[in-house]
């Protein structure tokens, strides 16, 4: 077998410790590798670079389409983004892909049977980082969710629970309230899983569907869930079915894939030996089958359920009752190695068929064509005085035609005119709504609502953004104000 070239990043904190330990692990069970070490993280942030990743790394990341990742630290302040978002970004990496697997009784853990796959769409909802400060009290945040990327994050759920053998997919939204974005995703859910006869399929409300997770996980099997939900629950199922130090995660593109631990670079335990490598480590099992390498990956997490089921534990996990020894980084990984060729006697055994890999084709999008109208504007204005004067000129910028009428007003969602709302707090921020009556034919045109602005900045008010307000099909694109 030839080596497969991969890029490896040792990362900050504790991460050149656990990776280390890992390709220890892996390199001792027979892993044919090339690697191609990158340097990202705090030292080339606090070099200048706000991405935290040089072009040099770029260059191998493109060229292996395989990245093993250990932790990284990003400074506090000064504007660094997130070099994990970054990544998946930049890679195409659509899908979290995160296994949580209670290890009773040689771990503690209150869910002795959980075994919960955590599918989690990678690239869009509020993860892609849009915000903007818009008056001095109210700062926004945009919430992206798409059609392309919630059917390729959803299909990728119901194949890999094919692939793999489970049961049934669960999609976890907020769609009472955010009815148009996680509307949108849990359409798609229903839509693709029509397509999958032999998989149960299930929608719960996130809030009460994250209680049931956390109180019995073991009634779900794989879970779908837009960016934020899947990175919070997935932390959350980790930690309850035994540590978040024993969780690896694989991030799946069409083209690449990044593998790593969901942990952060724990600093203060840096260079101590005392880290627990077992997240990267099994994130680097998930590399393996990627690339194909599945006897080997078949025979280095055996011998790692071993090594757990004899009680040869790190502090993290360490408990009198189960624990029989307590060992640092580097003896946890001789010890895993010790166990190469072995097959737990009370934990399942693995056992990695060629099927089991995660390449999965990505169909391609197609976009139907829908009547699209203009028929309004939603103007965000700062006002300091009060809403009866505001109220006042608002109205005065009403197309002289009737056409662009002002619809209502509303402060943090919340209707204030014409439906008045006496006890309501008010921020510096409201958002008018100007549009053609419900029930008069015909759009605007840009020009119409250029002209709107121009009527508002003569009324000495600032207008901050705008979204317009379109049709689609005869159906709006847009929700109603709450109380509206």
């Amino acid at each position: 077998m030839s080596h497969t070239p991969i890029t490896v990043a040792y990362g900050d904190g504790i991460g050149p410790e656990i990776m280390e330990a890992t390709l220890h692990i892996i390199q001792s069970a027979g892993a044919k590798l090339a690697l191609e070490p990158i340097e990202i993280g705090e030292q080339v942030y606090l070099r200048g670079n706000p991405t935290g990743i040089e072009p040099s790394a770029w260059e191998s990341l493109r060229r292996t389409k395989v990245f093993l990742k250990a932790p990284i630290t990003t400074p506090q302040g000064g504007g660094f983004k997130s070099l994990n978002v970054t990544v998946r970004k930049a890679l195409g990496l659509y899908a979290n892909v995160r296994r949580s697997v209670s290890y009773h009784p040689f771990v503690a853990t209150k869910h002795p049977s959980m075994d919960v796959v955590i599918v989690r769409e990678n690239e869009e909802d509020l993860y892609a980082g849009i915000e903007h400060r818009q008056s001095q009290d109210v700062i926004t945040c945009t919430k992206i969710i798409s059609r392309p990327g919630s059917e390729k994050i959803v299909r990728y759920a119901f194949e890999y629970a094919r692939l793999n053998n489970h049961k049934k997919v669960t999609c976890f939204t907020k769609d009472n309230i955010m009815k148009m974005t996680d509307g949108l995703f849990h359409k798609v859910f229903d839509e693709i899983g029509a397509h999958y006869p032999d998989i149960e399929k299930e929608h719960w409300i996130v809030d009460i569907g994250a209680a049931k997770l956390a109180d019995t996980p073991e009634v779900f099997d794989v879970v779908v869930l837009p960016n934020l939900y899947g990175d919070i629950l997935s932390d959350i199922a980790a930690q309850i079915a035994g540590s978040v130090g024993l969780a690896g995660s694989a991030n799946i593109g069409t083209h690449a894939a990044m593998f790593e631990a969901i942990h952060g670079s724990a600093p203060r335990r840096a260079g101590q030996n005392i880290a627990n490598p077992s997240g990267l480590f099994l994130a680097s099992i998930l590399m393996l089958l990627h690339i194909g390498q599945h006897e080997i990956a078949e025979r280095a997490h055996n011998a790692w359920l071993c090594t757990i089921e004899e009680g040869i534990h790190t502090y993290d996990i360490f408990d009198q009752a189960h624990s029989k020894q307590k060992v640092g980084t580097r003896e946890f990984a001789l010890a895993v190695v010790d166990h190469l060729g072995k097959k737990p006697q009370s934990l399942k055994p693995v056992e990695y068929k060629k099927n089991s890999s995660e390449h999965h084709t990505v169909i391609p999008y197609i976009r139907t064509q829908e009547k699209k109208e203009l028929i309004g504007v939603d103007v965000f204005v700062q006002y300091h005085g009060t809403l009866e004067r505001l109220v006042l000129f608002l109205l005065r910028c009403d197309d002289a035609e009737d056409r662009m009428m002002l619809e209502m007003v509303d402060n943090r969602g919340m209707v204030v005119w014409p439906e008045k709302q006496s006890d309501i707090f008010h921020s510096d921020s409201f958002r008018a709504r100007y549009k053609l009556p419900d029930g008069t034919p015909g759009t605007i045109t840009h020009d119409d609502v250029i002209e709107l602005l121009k009527r508002i900045s003569f009324q000495s008010i600032e207008f901050l953004k705008i979204e317009l307000l379109y049709n689609f099909d005869g159906k709006p694109g847009f929700t109603r104000g709450q109380g509206q």
